[in-house]
């Protein structure tokens, strides 16, 4: 759903200082959908469309949750930093106001850049646009391994925290009693862990499929960390796909392979196999806070559905494995068993 709006005077006077508007103009922008932790527009000038984003105090889910509006600027931050690694894969950045907790950057036609998490629920689980994302995070992860520099201007535990382990983790464990130390032993693994530059928020439904590769949107969450959450946090998506569209269960698993070995084929600052037995024993604990964290999936409803994804989830975070592909035949045999 869009509306079209008039410019809060806040918001007009931080447009006029990034210079997309002139003093005295009322620019009219449209309300673009999606936005669970931001005010999203898309502000139309002569030049071309531009989109404005603006961070919450609190997102708009079912339970309290807060978040520094600071993440604004990490955000831009990232954008920068990977649009250098790889420029394909961010949109360009326009303006910014850091007093406002706002900013600009390219506006992407959905024609020619569909939502990938749109295309999956659709029907297109396409293992070669898995695997470019793969790659192309590999390669920013790799680009930023153990640069100090980089460390230290995305030194985020503080967002980080509050808007991704505690959220997933921490508020799962409290709902699982029996499960609750290994989550918040996962938490605390995964926040001591500084390695590479972390998006975040790789889900599907912040990638955009472009005409020269996938572009990663929404990078709030962007914290010197471990890589391996970006990783498992992507697949975690591949795996909950499945009972989106039980038809195509195999296509999302194949997308989970793709993904999977494009992403550990870059894997170069560590040895691979660490990176991976981190990934394969976080998914599980996403996995299951996707159901019982603050932020479950929209389309997972049938209570069976939940209770299978709590078993599976259950099973491996106590019984931890090494590998990726241990995690996805664990969720396949589940799905069989259902079917027959």
């Amino acid at each position: 759903m869009t509306e079209t709006e008039t410019a809060s005077a806040e918001l007009g006077e931080a447009l006029v200082r990034m210079g997309l508007v002139a003093p005295g103009e009322r620019p009219v922008l449209t309300r673009l959908a999606g936005g669970v932790s931001s005010d999203i527009w898309r502000l139309d000038r002569r030049e071309g469309p531009v989109c404005i984003k603006r961070a919450l105090p609190q997102l708009r889910v079912r339970a309290p949750w807060f978040a520094p509006v600071e993440r604004n600027a990490a955000e831009v931050r990232w954008m920068r930093v990977a649009g250098k690694i790889e420029p394909d894969a961010v949109p360009a950045v326009i303006g910014e106001d850091r007093a406002a907790g706002l900013f600009a950057m390219a506006y992407l036609d959905p024609k020619l850049f569909p939502v990938w998490k749109s295309r999956l629920l659709a029907g297109f689980a396409e293992p070669a646009v898995a695997a470019a994302v793969g790659e192309r995070l590999a390669h920013i992860h790799a680009a930023t391994a153990g640069d100090p520099a980089i460390a230290k201007e995305f030194a985020n535990d503080h967002i980080f925290y509050p808007i991704r382990l505690e959220p997933y983790l921490v508020f799962t464990a409290d709902r699982h009693p029996l499960l609750a130390d290994a989550l918040r032993a996962l938490a605390a693994a995964t926040a001591a862990n500084k390695r590479a530059l972390v998006h975040g928020d790789v889900s599907p439904k912040n990638i955009l499929v472009g005409p020269n590769g996938p572009v990663f949107v929404d990078a709030e969450c962007a914290w010197y960390g471990d890589p391996a959450f970006d990783l498992a946090f992507c697949l975690n998506h591949m795996l909950l796909k499945c009972l989106a569209r039980p038809a195509i269960a195999a296509d999302y698993l194949a997308c989970f392979d793709a993904l999977g070995e494009r992403y550990l084929a870059g894997v170069d600052w560590e040895p691979k196999r660490e990176l991976e037995q981190r990934a394969a024993r976080l998914l599980p604990g996403l996995f299951l806070g996707r159901i019982d964290g603050k932020s479950p999936v929209e389309y997972v409803t049938d209570e069976s559905d939940r209770e299978r994804v709590r078993e599976v989830a259950a099973a491996l975070i106590t019984r931890p494995v090494a590998r990726l592909g241990e995690v996805r035949d664990a969720w396949a045999t589940a799905l069989a068993e259902a079917r027959s």
